[in-house]
């Protein structure tokens, strides 16, 4: 026993009430957590890179989303090719349902709608790893509780 990890069972941990619960085995190990806004929508991101001759090489991308321009399926595919500069005649997507949410996926990204306001996007680096590792990683991710898909509405401290 080596007292590391078993890299094949290794999860993401929790992110913006979505629990990451599978790794590539392959994944780099430097992990960071990014929090950005970009045209009112705000994103809660990890990124998992790994250390190549000329730098460092982003393996794997997971974003949560929220904003309420986010409210259908067409709007968080329009949103998203406009942030990841995606032309929609070449944006190969597929429909798919992550449970019963409705999403899209292609060769080397997933994104779904958890809720109206919220979704969540995977992206992977095609030259390392195949389409199922997409399907594979997309699965695996899932709301912490029923009831954290959107964030709590704590009102008013004073007011308990």
């Amino acid at each position: 026993m080596t007292g590391l990890p078993d890299r094949a069972t290794r999860s993401g941990g929790e992110l913006d009430g979505f629990r990451i619960g599978y790794l590539p085995p392959d994944v780099g190990e430097l992990v960071s957590d990014f929090a950005s806004e970009w045209e009112d929508v705000t994103f809660a991101t990890r990124v998992w890179e790994r250390q190549v001759d000329d730098g460092y090489r982003v393996d794997l991308r997971v974003h949560v989303l929220r904003g309420d321009r986010l409210g259908t399926l067409a709007e968080l595919r329009d949103f998203l090719a406009e942030y990841h500069e995606r032309d929609d005649v070449d944006w190969a997507l597929t429909d798919f349902q992550h449970g019963e949410d409705p999403g899209l996926i292609g060769a080397a990204e997933a994104f779904w709608l958890a809720a109206p306001g919220v979704a969540v996007n995977v992206l992977t680096d095609p030259e390392r790893f195949a389409a199922d590792t997409v399907r594979a990683i997309t699965q695996r991710i899932s709301a912490v509780a029923a009831d954290l898909a959107s964030p709590p509405d704590l009102g008013d401290p004073l007011v308990r």
